[in-house]
C-alpha cells in the first residue's frame, strides 16, 4: 500500500443485546472482546485508536488513545467513525468494530486495492455486508459531520451518497461473525 493508514475499533455503542455490558471489554476466554480486534487489526495498519463512550479508564490501560463520540446521545456507528476520521493522524483510516474477534488478515490491503478512486470502501461476504469494516479517507469529515447533524444514521445510506466500493470477502467461518449476545459470547469460547 502507498499510504499509512491508522486503525480504528469502535466500541462506542450502548450494547443493548449485550444486556448492557459494554461489548469490547466482555470477556472471551479471558481477554477483553477488543483485544481479539486489537491483535488482527494492528498487524494491517501503522497505528491503532480506540473509540469508546464509557469504562475509558479501562480502555486506555491497553495503551491506546481513546477517542469519544463528538456527538451526544449514542447517534450510532457513524458517530464513531466520525470521531476516528477527526483523530486519525493519517489521511486514511481502516474502521473495525469490537464485536468481531475474526477477520481476514489481507483485510485492509484488499479494502485499499478494491476502493479505486472512491473515499471509501467496506467490506461484504457471503451475500451481507460488513459496513463497521470500512476504509475511509479524512476527506470525508465534512460530508459525514453533514449527514449526522441531519439526523442521519444509516451506514449504508452514507456509503451509497459518496460512492463507496463494496469489497467482496470469500465466505470463511468464522470470519465477519459479530459476538452481539451473552450466548454468542458463550458459544464462541466454546468453539
Amino acid at each position: 500500500m502507498k499510504a499509512d493508514i491508522t486503525g480504528v475499533i469502535l466500541a462506542g455503542g450502548q450494547s443493548t443485546r449485550m444486556a448492557g455490558k459494554d461489548k469490547g471489554l466482555v470477556m472471551v476466554n479471558q481477554r477483553p472482546l477488543y483485544q481479539y480486534v486489537l491483535d488482527g487489526l494492528s498487524r494491517q495498519v501503522d497505528t491503532v485508536i480506540l473509540n469508546a463512550n464509557r469504562n475509558l479508564e479501562l480502555y486506555r490501560q491497553s495503551g491506546l488513545q481513546v477517542v469519544t463520540d463528538t456527538l451526544p446521545d449514542y447517534p450510532g456507528p457513524l458517530a464513531g467513525i466520525l470521531a476516528g476520521l477527526q483523530a486519525a493522524q493519517t489521511q486514511w483510516a481502516m474502521f473495525a468494530p469490537c464485536d468481531v474477534p475474526v477477520f481476514p488478515l489481507d483485510l485492509v490491503q484488499r479494502l485499499w486495492d478494491g476502493k479505486r478512486m472512491a473515499s471509501a470502501a467496506f467490506a461484504s461476504s457471503g451475500g451481507q455486508d460488513h459496513p463497521a469494516f470500512a476504509l475511509l479517507n479524512r476527506s470525508l469529515i465534512d460530508p459525514l459531520e453533514t449527514f449526522l447533524t441531519q439526523g442521519e444514521r444509516k451506514v449504508m445510506l452514507f456509503y451509497t451518497r459518496i460512492g463507496a466500493e463494496r469489497v467482496v470477502f470469500p465466505v470463511k467461518t468464522p470470519n465477519f461473525h459479530n459476538l452481539n449476545t451473552p450466548l454468542d459470547v458463550q458459544n464462541w469460547a466454546k468453539s
